[in-house]
């Protein structure tokens, strides 16, 4: 894989840093503050049916959650639920606009270091809305890493296939970096190309799919693990 990759494309939440662990608190905050409503396991599945019906309009992301935990909360309650509820799942809920993007252990020191070879482009490929993940980026201070920042609404293989043709180089010279299966590793195996799969601890349930082996899949533990793939025994 080494000697025949040029570009390496990077996903960003639950791969460069902690994402879905703000998520998951704020759907805790719903529940509690609608529990009067339902069970928690209810209520984070009408919150489920609302983001997936607002997801052509709203895309992904803080603000998307924000809207549709506002609907799911009017919705079940019959627009009764009280004011003091919704502002503290309001609060819960923009607070993800400000998570810290803190790079998770080893990120910063392997970027540097893959940068450093001067063999690969380095491009950032992040799902969601335009100014929420640029400012993630901001506050991650990994920006200095990337050859390209691109922020998209889907990941498909269409994405993939732009990114060779702006490049100019073949799927079979991409490796994607990512913890997604379904948006980062099966699209660019499709066409060709390599996906390095570095799962996290939780995943947002639309991006659970059925996993395959495949030749040019390679799973690791870590993130620090790309070194032995890209840079060792150069």
């Amino acid at each position: 894989m080494k000697d025949k990759v040029k570009v390496i494309i990077f996903d960003a939440d639950d791969t460069l840093w902690d994402n879905q662990t703000y998520f998951d608190r704020a759907e805790d905050v719903f529940t509690e503050e609608l529990k009067e409503y339902g069970t928690a396991e209810e209520l984070s599945e009408e919150l489920y049916k609302t983001e997936s019906a607002n997801m052509p309009i709203l895309g992904y992301g803080a603000k998307a959650v924000c809207i549709s935990m506002m609907e799911t909360a009017l919705w079940v309650s019959d627009s009764k639920v009280p004011g003091e509820n919704l502002s503290r799942i309001l609060l819960s809920a923009k607070s993800l606009l400000s998570l810290p993007a803190t790079p998770l252990p080893g990120v910063a020191r392997t970027l540097d270091a893959l940068d450093k070879t001067g063999r690969y482009r380095l491009i950032l490929m992040t799902k969601g809305d335009m100014l929420d993940q640029q400012n993630k980026i901001k506050r991650s201070g990994l920006d200095k890493y990337f050859y390209r920042v691109i922020v998209v609404t889907k990941k498909g293989i269409k994405e993939y296939l732009d990114i060779c043709n702006v490049e100019q180089v073949a799927p079979s010279q991409i490796a994607v970096v990512g913890n997604s299966f379904k948006s980062d590793i099966q699209p660019i195996i499709e066409i060709g190309g390599y996906g390095i799969h570095i799962p996290f601890h939780t995943m947002w349930r639309h991006e659970v799919t059925e996993e395959f082996e495949h030749p040019n899949i390679t799973r690791l533990d870590s993130f620090e693990e790309l070194t032995k793939i890209f840079i060792d025994n150069e």
